[in-house]
């Protein structure tokens, strides 16, 4: 169905039957009710707070487990963030939350797999294209430089890379 197929419909609507639509909804689909509660009552501190434990919790687990640190968590959270409509401060926050969780976790472990670097500059991209897109770039300028000069400090072999994109998207 169309967007202008829907609306020709829930013009054909009462109230009242659109209001009963929207309940059903809401009780029938999880994405809709957290939709209808961050609209309500945007605790963005309190969402931005779990996002970060979830992430840290990927490279340095509570328990005894080892640290899966999947990219696939943090870009989940990021991309819930954006559905909702969060503030792109706290999105454009997070994102780079995403890496430097990620370069603590480097400084302390040798890493073997190229495919860890290579997700984090798509990352870093995605962070940075997010950050112009929203001109926001400048808000954040000290921790994408602090990234950079860890993916050097730290010896990855894309460092270049990161510096590059840092360097292009000024």
């Amino acid at each position: 169905m169309s967007k202008r197929e829907l609306n020709k419909y829930l013009d054909t609507l009462s109230h009242e039957q659109m209001k009963e639509q929207v309940l059903d909804l809401y009780g029938r689909f999880k994405e809709v009710k957290e939709f209808y509660n961050f609209v309500f009552n945007p605790k963005e501190d309190k969402l931005l707070e779990d996002a970060r434990f979830k992430i840290s919790k990927e490279y340095f687990p509570i328990s005894s487990r080892r640290p899966k640190a999947r990219r696939s968590v943090a870009q989940k959270l990021i991309k819930h963030f954006i559905r909702l409509g969060v503030d792109p401060l706290v999105v454009g926050d997070l994102m780079l939350y995403n890496l430097e969780i990620a370069q603590s976790y480097s400084a302390t472990r040798f890493i073997r797999q190229d495919s860890f670097f290579t997700s984090m500059l798509r990352s870093f991209d995605e962070a940075l294209s997010y950050l112009l897109e929203h001109g926001l770039r400048d808000e954040f300028e000290d921790r994408i430089q602090d990234i950079v000069k860890q993916s050097f400090e730290q010896n990855w072999f894309n460092r270049g890379a990161f510096e590059q994109l840092a360097g292009k998207s000024e």
